[in-house]
């Protein structure tokens, strides 16, 4: 029997992924190490995981758990098994009107906030991939972040987890009967951890070394401050396994307890003449109250300069200078005041470049943070080409900061990193590090090994601080925790691994590791590949947002995919290239939404739906490209024929009714010209609402606005079809004639353009690279306006709404969030309703033109977390959207009739 059959067995068929491609896929994580599993298992639940580690004991093939797969230090990668946590484990309760939330490993740490934010309280750990990383990795890190410091991080707001120990022993520790039932299940486990808490109680001297190593952040090992913060066995475990990295146990639940999110923030960004000048300013602005203080060199500033809310001094600030991103927070205005004043009185003592104020405007404050929390990625997309990233973090004494940055600054040079940058908290005396490193030879991996070497040198031995803050011990730092504990302590480490896991069958060697060169092995570099992933380096923070993730892959996954098959090819293993595509295409190119979503996560802003574009060109022949080309500039044929099948029938369910023609609308004294999208003029609307075409005409003229629209538009296309298809010409004949034709019906740009499709707005909102260049000028006289846009700003305002629904529900489709027109939709709902609901897992419905027609499993995928949260929110009374196939792909998740925007204000504002 293969492994394969034991790990289906337990699993079943589907939940095993062996195929060469798929391990390729899971063979990085945001680390610079790689490794391929020999299989990935997506366990369903706690009885999985307890049959898979007593396979584990009897195969003698170790496990490792993968959450969010944004570890930094290599701890979510392995050559054994790989356990995806990332399309299961995502139960979500808050409890106590958010006070606590129980949550599952598989749960995105932002959406656990985005869930509380309802009830004005956030998770303690505030970590920058907050958005990305899961609670699994949250917990087994034991993260913290930008304002937590080490008091609210996860080892101090957990109440309780429930976990399952290598010997499939399941604890719930909010149990009543969980201390009763470990000791008695677990009694060999529960006298070692008793006799190692009592062996370093009597050692006074090992007991001060752990209190003084956890004043500071600290996660560079076990947390052994449990021996002293806890009395009983059962709490001893359970908060060892906080930043454990799964090698103890596996966390199948955590319950939190939350903190307030305080809605008054006051934040600035300010600028000093070097690092030590800025590290001058940390206590003082302590002592003033500030929640979060991040400090940027000056390499950091350069990389974020032009990013919206950055000072235009971050562009031109020398190298040595730097940077303090403060931000005060308070429960309302006075404390905020408060706030403010204290600062005032604190900045005459600050050595400024220049006077800062403080701002309250929360889009400044979001760009900012923005900006701060990409950084990592924003350096990383400017690295040499070839390069990894390394990404460290450190802790000095605060009263060594300024001169530990400064050395390690010194360490850049000395080693030849001219890129190297430091940023970081420096409230918590916290810094992080980044460097560009080569992998590609044993002289730049000879580099590196110096440079780690003093680094460990500098940080523990000079100033007696943390080689890990909050990103986990990992592969890179393994092989130096004894330097930094000491034997003594190391070997207790070792004595917890040896009494929970005996066997040692949960990811071996990531955080214990005797080997002093393991971080020198398994190193990762990044290829030459494309220019529109090239300044990818694996973060992760796209994957919440694709609309493939929980069917195929992710965005990272593809650029993974696609680095592999460059690296093999450049070794000259063709083979081995090869033996990669057996499942490919569809997992990398059939079921990719391209919607773009990804980039509107990625803080450098790849669009991984656009590389897949330019692959599905590559694909075409040139009999296809003519085919596409002669539709292109033929539309009118095209839409002819479509709506003629669709009326006899031909085509998809939904579709089947007849199509009514465009109503006339060619008023001389215009205030707007419409363009109904070709998707109205063939789709039309759902049985038993009124032609859309119609709707909008006619809720225009109750707001006294006059909408024309042109006797020619039949066969005129944005070009979304042809581009989403990777036809590029085609694309740019469609978008060429619907510029040209949208410059005559509006008389060379006077009248605004309402575009009633959001993808075809969006289409034509960024269609501008594909225009000639005379085209380009006339493009940018012209006013193209989706459709919520035109409703908010120039329908609603004047619209007499008669009566209002008690509840409406709204899916933002993914061309609104990337317009930045999701707020504007949802206020022009609660214009109609009394109550509007829009899902927190609202994304990308993956229909994606007519994806959803031809592989309906990437929708049904896509949409599955939505719908169950409309269906967990109870019947409304109307279902709306923007564009016509999302409606559609929403139905059928839903089986609620979902229909546009314009129906709700049409209803709304009818007074007969």
């Amino acid at each position: 029997m293969t492994h394969r059959d034991g790990l289906e067995r337990i699993v079943g068929r589907t939940r095993v992924l062996t195929r060469p491609f798929e391990l390729a896929a899971f063979s990085c994580d945001a680390s610079f190490y790689t490794l391929t599993p020999k299989a990935v298992v997506r366990p369903q639940d706690t009885k999985d995981v307890a049959a898979l580690f007593a396979w584990s004991r009897r195969e003698r093939i170790p496990l490792t758990f993968r959450a969010g797969g944004t570890s930094l230090s290599g701890q979510a990668v392995t050559e054994g098994v790989l356990l995806d946590l990332s399309r299961d484990w995502r139960a979500l309760e808050v409890l106590e009107d958010g006070a606590r939330v129980r949550v599952g490993p598989g749960v995105v740490g932002g959406f656990v906030n985005a869930h509380l934010a309802r009830h004005g309280t956030k998770l303690g750990p505030d970590p920058a991939s907050i958005n990305a990383c899961m609670i699994g990795g949250i917990v087994a890190n034991n993260s913290s972040g930008m304002c937590c410091g080490i008091e609210k991080n996860a080892y101090r707001t957990l109440e309780s987890l429930r976990f399952v120990l290598p010997s499939g022993t399941e604890i719930d520790t909010a149990r009543p009967e969980a201390a009763a039932r470990f000791a008695h299940l677990e009694s060999e486990i529960a006298r070692g951890l008793m006799h190692i808490r009592s062996k370093i109680h009597e050692m006074p001297m090992l007991a001060e070394r752990i209190r003084a190593k956890h004043r500071m952040k600290n996660t560079m090992g076990y947390s052994l401050n449990a021996f002293l913060d806890f009395d009983t066995p059962l709490d001893i475990l359970w908060h060892l396994l906080v930043g454990s990295e799964g090698t103890l146990a596996f966390i199948a639940e955590a319950v939190f307890h939350t903190i307030p999110d305080l809605p008054g923030k006051t934040t600035g960004l300010l600028f000093f003449e070097t690092v030590p000048r800025a590290c001058e300013a940390i206590e003082p602005l302590r002592a003033a109250g500030a929640a979060a203080l991040e400090l940027m060199d000056g390499p950091s500033l350069r990389s974020i300069a032009g990013k919206p809310a950055v000072p235009a001094l971050a562009a031109t600030i020398p190298r040595a200078a730097a940077a303090i991103l403060a931000e005060f927070q308070a429960g309302d205005d006075t404390g905020l005041t408060a706030c403010e004043e204290a600062y005032r009185a604190a900045t005459p003592d600050l050595p400024l470049i220049e006077p800062t104020q403080l701002t309250r405007d929360a889009t400044t404050q979001a760009g900012l943070w923005a900006a701060r929390k990409g950084l990592i990625a924003s350096v990383g997309a400017t690295r040499r080409s070839g390069t990894s990233v390394i990404f460290e973090d450190v802790t000095f004494p605060l009263e060594h900061l300024a001169a530990g940055v400064a050395d390690l600054q010194h360490l850049f040079e000395k080693h030849d990193y001219p890129d190297g940058i430091v940023f970081g908290h420096a409230k918590d005396g916290n810094v992080h590090f980044l460097l560009s490193q080569s992998f590609n030879d044993q002289a730049s991996i000879d580099q590196y090994a110096r440079f780690t070497d003093d680094l460990v040198a500098m940080v523990v031995d000079r100033y007696d601080g943390a080689l890990k803050a909050e990103h986990g011990t990992g592969r890179n730092m393994a092989p130096f925790v004894e330097r930094e504990w000491g034997s003594e302590l190391y070997g207790i480490m070792r004595e917890v691994k040896r009494l929970i896991d005996p066997d040692g069958i949960l990811n071996p060697g990531v955080l214990l590791n005797d080997d002093p060169k393991v971080h020198l092995a398994n190193l990762k570099s990044l290829p030459t590949v494309e220019d529109e992933i090239d300044r990818c380096i694996e973060c992760g923070f796209c994957e919440s947002r694709c609309p493939s993730r929980d069917l195929t892959l992710t965005p990272r996954q593809r650029i993974v995919l696609r680095r592999e098959q460059a690296r093999r090819r450049a070794a000259g293993h063709s083979l081995a290239a090869a033996v990669l595509e057996e499942g490919l295409e569809y997992a990398m190119v059939d079921t990719c939404a391209a919607d773009g979503m990804c980039a509107t996560a990625c803080p450098v802003g790849i669009d991984t739906g656009s590389f897949i574009k330019h692959l599905r060109a590559s694909e075409h022949g040139a009999a296809s490209r003519a085919i596409a080309h002669v539709a292109a500039s033929s539309f009118g044929i095209v839409e002819a024929l479509t709506r003629a099948a669709l009326s006899a029938g031909i085509g998809p369910e939904e579709l089947t009714a007849d199509k009514p023609k465009l109503p006339r609308s060619n008023s001389t004294a215009a205030d707007a010209i419409y363009f109904p999208s070709c998707v109205t003029r063939v789709l039309g609307s759902p049985a038993g609402t009124p032609p859309l075409a119609e709707t909008i005409v006619r809720v225009a003229s109750r707001s006294d606005l006059h909408l024309r629209i042109p006797d020619d538009i039949a066969g005129v296309c944005c070009g979304m079809p042809f581009s989403s298809k990777g036809f590029e010409t085609a694309h740019a004949v469609a978008a060429n004639r619907a510029i040209e034709r949208m410059a005559e019906w509006s008389d060379g740009g006077r009248l605004p353009i309402l575009i009633d499709t959001s993808p075809c707005a969006w289409s034509l909102a960024t269609c501008r690279h594909a225009l000639s260049p005379k085209n380009q000028r006339v493009y940018d006289r012209l006013t193209i306006l989706d459709s919520v846009a035109f409703a908010h700003g120039r329908v609603l305002p004047k619209l007499p709404i008669v009566r209002r629904l008690p509840r409406v529900a709204v899916h933002p489709v993914c061309s609104v969030v990337k317009l930045g027109l999701a707020g504007k939709l949802e206020a022009c709902a609660r214009s109609c309703a009394e109550s509007v609901v829009v899902p927190l897992a609202a994304g990308c419905c993956g229909f994606a033109g007519d994806r959803g027609f031809t592989h309906p499993e990437l929708t049904a995928a896509a949409t599955a977390s939505e719908a169950a949260e409309l269906a967990r929110a109870g019947v409304c009374d109307r279902y709306v959207s923007t564009s016509r196939t999302c409606e559609i792909g929403m139905t059928r998740a839903t089986g609620k009739a979902f229909v546009s925007l314009w129906h709700l204000f049409d209803e709304m504002s009818r007074t007969a």
